[in-house]
């Protein structure tokens, strides 16, 4: 049978060889992560680097002015306590993670946790600390047109990885909104506002949580959903994107 099996992948692996996702060359001429994607284009992923705004998570530039909070965290009321973020949005890991969301491709979940594992261990995030790790929920529409929800993929990696527990069924979307991909900025939160509740409250009361989403833009969404938990009870509230 196991036989039978490794016959067919040669055969399938000969009509349709593996090309990377992103440049499409074969992957059998060149190194590869996880059979996906080739090196030469994983390493074209861009770092997200520090200094780091100490509320977004985003790099900032030093100037002799400068505070630990950029600029626009400055004029933004943004309820979670602080974000983290591998990488930036930009270039292969934007196609990536567009392929991820909307081209069906889920299979890419553990591909796409590796950056944020890594950020992790290499900025001794303490994980110790957190009593529940949450993915942004998708509202129920949503779930049912793109069948999966990706920060729960990203999130259940995260999980097994750090031996933590996700906690799904407490913080849902209330209310269907618009994608805020079509936004402006000031839009985004009247957009999400009030799109969120905690359904279980006593699960979150003086809690520490992590919120796993794929990207940080204008960090609309995870306001929203931390100020829900913390309405709720919960005590710190961290964020943890792919991106921003």
């Amino acid at each position: 049978m196991f036989m039978l099996k490794g016959l067919l992948n040669g055969l399938i692996d000969v009509i349709f060889p593996r090309a990377c996702i992103i440049c499409k060359t074969k992957l059998k001429d060149v190194a590869s992560i996880d059979n996906i994607i080739c090196v030469t284009c994983w390493t074209k992923i861009k770092k997200n680097m520090p200094p780091f705004c100490f509320h977004c998570g985003r790099h900032m530039e030093i100037t002799p002015f400068t505070k630990n909070i950029c600029s626009s965290c400055m004029r933004s009321n943004l309820h979670f306590d602080r974000a983290f973020s591998p990488c930036v949005y930009e270039g292969v890991i934007k196609d990536l993670i567009h392929k991820f969301k909307y081209k069906n491709k889920d299979y890419l979940g553990h591909l796409l946790s590796r950056p944020m594992i890594e950020f992790i261990k290499e900025y001794n995030i303490d994980l110790g600390m957190i009593d529940l790790i949450i993915p942004i929920p998708l509202h129920r529409t949503k779930l049912r047109e793109r069948e999966f929800n990706q920060a729960l993929i990203l999130s259940n990696y995260l999980a097994k990885e750090f031996n933590r527990t996700v906690s799904t069924g407490i913080l849902v979307k209330k209310r269907y909104t618009k994608t805020q991909t079509e936004l402006r900025e000031e839009k985004r939160f009247l957009n999400v506002k009030d799109s969120f509740c905690v359904i279980k409250p006593d699960t979150v009361k003086q809690k520490n949580i992590l919120l796993i989403d794929d990207v940080l833009t204008t960090g609309a969404t995870a306001s929203e959903a931390a100020y829900a938990l913390k309405d709720a009870g919960a005590h710190l509230v961290f964020v943890m994107t792919l991106a921003n």
